[in-house]
């Protein structure tokens, strides 16, 4: 008989559950390589939110997929150096579009946390983002068990 409350895998395995945390940043950009009179050519600011998710099984005995104040120590981090800065300057965000801050983030936490499995830029005002979900032909390693 199965008790009230207790939960089992589902058929398959482990579950697989997905976590997610957000953090916002401001800051202006430019894109100089656009052409003359282009609204982006010259220096302009946004408000940004980044989305990063894991995914992975929960570990005993905490029942976490990752411990989230690792993962918002690794975003605190990165928000120090994006936030009301002027992002051509950052090393390895010449060109700081959408794309480039995604792969940027990633290239960032993906040596930390094995479960990363998406890195989302947001500029809500214009109503644009865009995902990453990862090299090409690779899926999200399993989440390591919590340090």
């Amino acid at each position: 008989m199965k008790r009230r409350g207790s939960r089992s895998a589902p058929p398959g395995g482990a579950p697989v559950l997905e976590i997610c945390h957000e953090f916002g940043f401001d800051a202006a950009h430019r894109f100089p390589a656009a052409p003359r009179g282009h609204r982006y050519r010259g220096m302009h600011g946004h408000s940004f939110r980044v989305e990063i998710a894991l995914r992975g099984v929960p570990r005993p005995p905490s029942g976490f997929v990752s411990d989230f104040a690792r993962l918002e120590r690794a975003c605190l981090k990165l928000r120090a150096k994006l936030d009301h800065a002027f992002l051509n300057e950052i090393a390895g965000l010449r060109q700081p579009s959408l794309e480039n801050l995604c792969l940027w983030i990633w290239d960032r936490l993906a040596p930390q946390f094995r479960g990363l499995t998406r890195v989302t830029v947001r500029r809500d005002s214009l109503g644009q983002s865009c995902t990453y979900l990862g090299p090409a032909g690779t899926s999200a390693r399993p989440q390591s068990p919590i340090r």
